[in-house]
């Protein structure tokens, strides 16, 4: 994978395979059946009880397909994928060859689930399958690569594949509005996770990556709180669902292991601690981000989001990105999203276990400073 560098200026960015991406009100009504890959496709969905059994979101969809395309419909993915219910769901695809399509309803554990299904029938089968996602919350696993899913152990792991993005991604405003506001605004701290994170991260590219993530921070700060506000504002929703997508789509091809600090962390608390990865994020990401201060190639492209914020620079790298720290915990008291690890019973004799698997080490600098981020929100 080739590094991108400021200086001098070089890079390489690489395409994904998605073909389109529709938003709006009644995106899934004008434009799903149009992006099926056949007139005679076969079609699973894929999504958690919530939706299916809460919302008249699911029928929808299985009244728009009709007897000619639905195949059936598995509506019990839980939060960060368990492997238990991942492998109920793989067995009702694979047991019918004519299922070509899956539709992944819902936020990154129903996306993500149908990434590792498709994999697993490129693995039995020879195949992968034809994915089209709704997405309902703001985390932006439809941009990725990746499929996470949690292991027998409670540990999050994960399948990765060119051929496991999406083809099609119908943001529905009508869709989302069935989404808890908490869980909604929460997850938009996740796609600002994901933004904040690739401005240093290596292979992300300067154009579109890094300009994107610029966009989707500026967005995302002044919509999240207009959207608290005024949750039915259908606007202010499309806007986010369009933030969320920038804030990761624009990576392409260029992964290279996870993005940061905050999601590796991220990854240690979420399914361990079974605390949602927009909750993690809240936890991490203004404390990481005053850490990465410290390095001055980080500091350099966090003080780049400062005008975006409607702040100006000062000139000094390390203080300016301190400044984006302190704005990222601003948000947070605005939306009512600050949170403490006591809040999911993380305990301070854990904290040296969640620093080893966030930082892959058992001493050293980084893991001091992780020990102490951690204990800092405990």
């Amino acid at each position: 994978m080739t590094a991108s560098t400021d200086h001098p200026m070089s890079g390489l960015w690489q395409p994904t395979q998605l073909q389109a991406m529709y938003y709006g009100p009644s995106s899934v009504k004008e434009h799903l059946l149009s992006h099926l890959p056949s007139d005679s496709s076969k079609v699973f969905i894929i999504t958690g009880s919530s939706l299916a059994t809460k919302t008249s979101l699911i029928s929808q969809v299985e009244s728009l397909l009709g007897s000619k395309h639905h195949a059936g419909t598995f509506a019990n993915i839980g939060q960060h994928a368990p492997i238990a219910q991942l492998d109920e769901a793989v067995e009702s695809v694979l047991k019918d060859i004519s299922i070509d399509t899956l539709i992944s309803i819902g936020g990154g554990s129903p996306i993500d689930s149908a990434k590792v299904i498709s994999h697993r029938s490129h693995e039995k089968q020879g195949r992968y399958l034809y994915h089209i996602t709704i997405p309902t919350t703001l985390s932006a696993a439809e941009c990725t690569l990746i499929g996470g899913y949690t292991n027998e152990k409670g540990t999050k792991v994960s399948v990765a594949h060119p051929r496991l993005i999406p083809q099609a991604i119908l943001y529905d405003s009508s869709f989302a509005k069935e989404t808890p506001q908490k869980l909604w605004l929460s997850t938009g701290i996740r796609a600002l996770d994901h933004a904040v994170e690739l401005m240093y991260y290596p292979t992300a590219s300067e154009a579109p990556t890094k300009q994107l993530c610029l966009t989707a921070i500026s967005q995302l700060f002044e919509y999240l709180p207009k959207c608290k506000k005024e949750p039915e504002n259908e606007d202010y929703i499309t806007k986010l669902q369009l933030a969320s997508f920038t804030s990761l789509f624009g990576l392409g091809l260029n992964l290279k292991g996870p993005l940061g600090l905050s999601h590796t962390l991220g990854y240690a608390l979420g399914s361990p601690y079974k605390i949602p990865h927009g909750i993690t994020s809240c936890l991490t990401l203004p404390s990481v981000v005053r850490l990465k201060a410290d390095n001055p190639e980080a500091a350099e492209q966090l003080a780049r989001i400062l005008p975006f914020l409607n702040q100006q620079r000062s000139g000094h790298d390390q203080k300016d990105a301190i400044r984006v720290g302190d704005a990222i915990d601003e948000l947070l008291k605005t939306l009512d999203l600050d949170a403490t690890l006591k809040d999911f019973n993380v305990k301070e004799d854990q904290i040296a276990k969640i620093s080893k698997m966030a930082t892959n080490s058992e001493q050293g600098e980084l893991f001091d400073k992780v020990v102490s981020l951690i204990r800092s929100k405990l």
